[in-house]
């Protein structure tokens, strides 16, 4: 069966990608977890690969049907 999808996303991934989910830009997204910009495209190019996603909605998109994210 293989491993989870998304089971190899990290901690810090799966809160951005949270964030992703409630329609956050990146610069708000560095604001809320206190990170540098470059850290924040870091972290979205490593969850789009993970995700095997081509944009950020399909990355979202990906994660609401894999129960991934929690939307608040």
């Amino acid at each position: 069966n293989g491993p989870r999808f998304g089971a190899d996303l990290t901690a810090r991934e799966r809160k951005l990608l949270s964030l992703m989910a409630c329609g956050l830009p990146n610069r708000e997204i560095g604001e809320r977890l206190e990170i540098a910009m470059p850290t924040v495209k870091f972290h979205v190019t490593n969850i789009l690969a993970k995700l095997n996603a081509e944009n950020r909605t399909s990355a979202v998109l990906a994660a609401i049907k894999h129960n991934l994210v929690e939307l608040a």
